[in-house]
């Protein structure tokens, strides 16, 4: 009896025992089961993938390589803009990768020409000295190159023997009293070289004077000196020539296909090694109409203001030229724009960590912006760092390759538009195992 009472009573408690655990377990599953079906209704992982190595990925959590855990990468959820394909990034990674956005602006974009050149005298103040008549020079004053002279300075002295008969013959026509001959020998006298005021210091005197004195026609600097006291001259003897550096010109050469561009008038900005922090600003100044054979490239000539004389000739310099400005276009940072060879695009970022590629047309390049002719809008947002490792995220998604064009045949394209499938066909077959032994076929596994 004691026996028949002390089974029912274990056979009591183990029933309601079972059932207390099935209830529990019963409770602990719907809970799991509806907290899965929350998370996989707002993030629905597509697989997992090494945090510096997006190209190595696994369908579940795991190591990388590196030893890193591996981290997941999501598709967008149903509903909302789900009929636009796209990927979602998670936080941690798009930190780790340095991603950065930018806003596609609308605004005045300038073609700019970037090149090099040399510093030289404006020609136009440039002054060659030379003489009218044999003879010797028997004084030098301005006897350094370099050497600064002031309009109206005596360049050095000359003993011509033409020059003292001619002087002669003027005072002996003046004494005479004829009026002819005085006019004749007056305009020898400047054929010869003679100025206004030197004749008119002639006929005060009286006195033939054995040294003519050259004086300087402008302010600048000695920039050529071919002779010394006691040379020989003769009129084709370039004496010295004469600069006025206040204002110089930088000769550069543009490419034949930018000579187009460039028109007198254009803004241009130059810098020098030996003062990189300051900016000179000047114009075009003329564009020679001819293309160098040896180098396929245009001449231009740019005039800069050198008040300081901070300038010299011969200097090399950096030069931008501002042409073909355009007014209202949608440009974008030029690093932004991915170019495959068979099109352009960027990567849009969605927001909450969405991105999707996005076909582009470009225009110009100017300043590190690039025209958007076609693709964008203002206002948009695009990734401007990091964005290759995105789109090697997206190029491995057939519904945005196919937004893209990409996958028209339904094989797989790489980022030059090469058929991959074909090519896996076609060649070898190869071991998908890297030298350090992991296993690189681990991808989106059927």
């Amino acid at each position: 009896m004691n026996s028949s009472r002390w089974i029912v009573t274990v056979l009591a408690g183990a029933v309601i025992g079972f059932a207390s655990a099935w209830w529990i377990f019963s409770q602990d599953r719907d809970s799991g089961s509806a907290a899965g079906e929350s998370f996989s209704g707002e993030r629905d992982i597509l697989y997992w993938v090494a945090p510096m190595d997006p190209n190595y990925r696994r369908d579940e959590p795991g190591k990388s390589p590196m030893g890193m855990d591996l981290v997941p990468v999501y598709v967008n959820g149903e509903g909302g803009d789900s009929a636009t394909p796209s990927i979602r990034i998670d936080p941690a990674v798009i930190n780790n990768i340095g991603v950065q956005i930018a806003e596609v602006q609308r605004g005045t974009l300038a073609r700019r020409i970037d090149t090099v050149g040399f510093i030289t005298p404006d020609a136009d103040r440039v002054a060659h000295v030379h003489v009218r008549t044999e003879g010797w020079i028997e004084r030098l004053e301005a006897d350094n190159e370099g050497e600064a002279v002031t309009r109206g300075d005596v360049l050095f002295e000359i003993y011509s023997p033409a020059l003292v008969s001619a002087q002669d013959e003027y005072l002996q026509a003046r004494r005479v009293g004829q009026q002819a001959m005085i006019n004749a020998s007056r305009q020898r006298l400047f054929a010869l070289g003679m100025s206004a005021d030197q004749v008119a210091a002639l006929e005060r005197s009286g006195e033939v004077r054995q040294r003519f004195s050259v004086r300087s026609p402008q302010d600048g600097y000695v920039m050529e000196l071919n002779v010394r006291e006691g040379m020989f001259v003769q009129p084709g003897t370039t004496i010295m020539s004469l600069a006025d550096l206040s204002e110089i010109w930088v000769d550069v050469d543009v490419f034949e296909q930018q000579i187009d561009w460039v028109e007198s008038g254009q803004r241009a900005s130059m810098q020098l090694p030996f003062a990189p922090q300051r900016v000179w600003r000047g114009e075009v100044d003329y564009v020679y109409p001819t293309i160098r054979p040896e180098s396929r490239t245009a001449r231009v000539r740019l005039s800069f203001e050198n008040p300081d004389l901070q300038l010299k000739p011969n200097m090399y310099a950096t030069v931008g030229i501002e042409v073909a400005p355009r007014e209202d276009v949608v440009h974008v940072p030029t690093q932004a724009v991915i170019r495959t060879g068979r099109q352009e695009r960027v990567m849009l970022a969605l927001g909450e960590g969405r991105f999707r590629p996005a076909e582009v047309r470009t225009g110009l390049e100017s300043d590190g912006r690039t025209e958007i002719v076609e693709g964008l809008s203002p206002g948009e947002r695009i990734v401007v760092s990091s964005q290759f490792l995105i789109d090697s995220e997206a190029s491995m998604d057939a519904s945005l390759l196919r937004m893209l064009g990409e996958d028209n045949s339904g094989g797989k394209m790489d980022h030059s538009g090469h058929d991959m499938e074909a090519m896996e066909d076609d060649g070898p077959e190869i071991d998908e195992t890297d030298h350090s032994g992991h296993d690189m076929s681990g991808g989106e596994k059927s």
